[in-house]
């Protein structure tokens, strides 16, 4: 009798040891899913919930245990199958097991989404893609001016046809299509010797080349925003980024604390929505961060990880492979399981 007497008494005790832990990890997760709610809401609905798993498992041993006299046996079997289901694999694994993930993956995870949103928030700052973009036009327009001026020099130092012929004249056109000008007059130098081809050449090298620079300074000035509206907006953000990391650094910000994390995710979204106004001054470093970053509905990396929904959903896409998610799920049933057995030690229906 007292042998029973301690066991029960244990069961109880190591229940409530192995419940706490389970429902703490399934408050966590629903607090950072709802931050509205108050803490004590998410518990007071965790417990139940937790505590109506664990009578639904002592149904299925109950009507399992044939020593023991129990009506509809059959019906208790289903309810205590339906009730486990819904209480406990719907709800507190899944929560339990987004909680220990969420611990285990979260620093990295804000480290890396701040980071590649300060990056690109950086290229809209400083205007790095614009410049890049008007450096590598110029450089183009440098390029095929020089191939065009190699064709004219050779056209009218060729000792076969020496001048300024047709073909020339037919390089001058494509020349004024290259610099945006209507039309190239022909210089009305005359000779034909190689010195007079050779200084014809450079006359129409340096017309050319002050037409290329006329010519430059309008594609800056076409490619250049016509005002810095989105490099201030980009540079608040990324201050606020950087107040960000510092916070979390001197631990002002808990990264485990759901009120903390939602700030994180406002100044991620505002970063988000900078860089989808202004996409047009970023190069992304590949397409899966461009639909990221420029969706209608985009949702930041860390705010994924706050919902049980979106870990689970990334979880099965495959998105967390060799991340360890499955040894947390593993963790969560044996805790779980554990109160359960518990559970049923320390409310074992007597034998009759």
């Amino acid at each position: 009798m007292n042998e029973n007497k301690f066991l029960k008494i244990f069961g109880i005790l190591a229940f409530l040891a192995f419940a706490a832990v389970s429902c703490w990890a399934t408050a966590e997760s629903l607090h950072l899913l709802l931050s509205s709610w108050p803490v004590a809401m998410c518990w007071i609905v965790t417990v139940g919930f937790f505590f109506i798993a664990s009578w639904g498992t002592k149904m299925i041993v109950d009507s399992l245990n044939q020593k023991i006299y129990l009506e509809k046996r059959g019906l208790r079997l289903l309810g205590g199958v339906i009730i486990l289901l819904i209480f406990w694999l719907a709800c507190s694994m899944p929560t339990n097991t987004h909680t220990f993930f969420y611990r285990s993956m979260i620093n990295d995870k804000v480290t890396s989404d701040i980071s590649a949103t300060e990056g690109y928030l950086v290229q809209i700052k400083d205007n790095i893609v614009t410049d890049t973009k008007i450096q590598i036009k110029c450089a183009e327009l440098r390029n095929k001016v020089d191939v065009k001026l190699g064709e004219l020099k050779a056209e009218i130092e060729n000792d076969a046809n020496p001048g300024f012929g047709p073909k020339a004249k037919e390089i001058l056109r494509e020349f004024a299509e290259l610099l945006g000008v209507a039309k190239i007059e022909p210089l009305t130098f005359k000779g034909t010797s190689v010195q007079d081809r050779q200084r014809l050449y450079d006359a129409y090298r340096t017309k050319i080349y002050i037409l290329l620079d006329s010519r430059l300074l309008n594609i800056v000035k076409e490619m250049t925003p016509p005002n810095n509206n989105h490099q201030k907006q980009a540079g608040k953000d990324y201050k606020n980024l950087e107040l960000v990391k510092k916070y979390i650094e001197d631990g002002t910000l808990d990264l485990n604390d759901a009120n903390d994390i939602k700030t994180i995710c406002d100044r991620l979204n505002a970063g988000y929505a900078t860089i989808r106004t202004y996409k047009q001054f970023v190069d992304f470093k590949d397409e899966t961060d461009q639909a990221a970053y420029t969706s209608p509905n985009a949702v930041t990396k860390v705010k994924r990880m706050i919902s049980v929904f979106d870990v689970w959903e990334d979880f099965l896409k495959g998105e967390y492979a060799g991340h360890g998610f499955f040894f947390w799920v593993l963790i969560s049933i044996l805790v779980d399981v554990a109160a359960f057995i518990f559970f049923d030690i320390a409310f074992k229906k007597s034998e009759e």
